[in-house]
């Protein structure tokens, strides 16, 4: 795991706050047997692969944030995983002054909230649990693209608050963001470094549609591992925190 001791106070709480979040998710969940996955493909009968879940994907069209759950055929799948979750944002949710990398091929979509951003996949294993978190070159999800450093502005609008398909898968995809949210940070900023040294290597293939690169950056992830860290770096924050307020200062005339 990362060292998150630079992180601030605020930071640490917000993610602490996160990580709360995501284990009474996942604990409602497993009292019934069901995981945010399963939460997904219920009702859908046979799992087809590439096939989006649930059909017309997720979208919160006061936050504009978007997800999906897919499977790769299982011959492409790393070793344990199932599939993986797909996030986005919508230009309509995007923090201002978000514009997209004036690429040369890029066409402005007929409705200007089409022009979305791919955040961050999310895989997870065949019991359900999420292990890794990757970043994709633009052909992988037809994305619009963004430099790395405004898609990380974006992570803190990425919110899907409302009840369908699942409540509870809902609320677990907005905190995760938020709980892996240093990592994801370095994920993005590793993405547009590969594609820019993909391009010098290759520079007779126009990088952003090269099949020959999908995953532009990933780590392997645990929650439990990732709520230990976040909780034993605030106790840090709190031990060098001043117990008592500073004394107040006189002024002589």
């Amino acid at each position: 795991m990362m060292e998150l001791a630079e992180l601030s106070r605020d930071e640490l709480q917000a993610m602490s706050e996160a990580a709360r979040e995501v284990r009474l998710c996942q604990r409602v969940l497993a009292k019934t047997g069901d995981t945010v996955v399963g939460e997904l493909l219920r009702g859908h009968g046979t799992l087809y692969e590439w096939r989006h879940y649930p059909p017309g994907d997720v979208y919160d069209a006061e936050y504009h944030a978007q997800y999906y759950y897919h499977c790769h055929p299982e011959d492409e799948r790393p070793d344990g995983e199932h599939g993986h979750f797909h996030t986005f944002l919508r230009p309509l949710g995007m923090p201002p002054g978000m514009e997209p990398v004036p690429l040369k091929d890029y066409e402005e979509p007929d409705n200007p909230n089409d022009a979305l951003s791919h955040l961050v996949g999310i895989a997870m294993d065949v019991a359900g649990q999420p292990v890794r978190l990757f970043t994709t070159n633009r052909w992988v999800t037809g994305e619009t693209w963004y430099a790395a450093d405004d898609v990380i502005r974006m992570l803190d609008s990425f919110t899907v608050d409302h009840a369908r398909p699942s409540w509870p898968a809902n609320r677990w995809i907005t905190a995760m963001i938020r709980l892996f949210r240093p990592q994801i940070v370095r994920l993005l900023q590793e993405r547009d470094r590969t594609v820019a040294a993909w391009s010098d290597r290759h520079p007779d293939v126009w990088v952003y549609e090269d099949r020959s690169l999908e995953v532009t950056s990933q780590i392997l992830i645990s929650v439990e591992e990732q709520i230990a860290t976040v909780e034993h770096a605030l106790r840090g924050v709190r031990r060098r925190s001043p117990v008592l307020p500073e004394p107040p200062r006189f002024v002589t005339p």
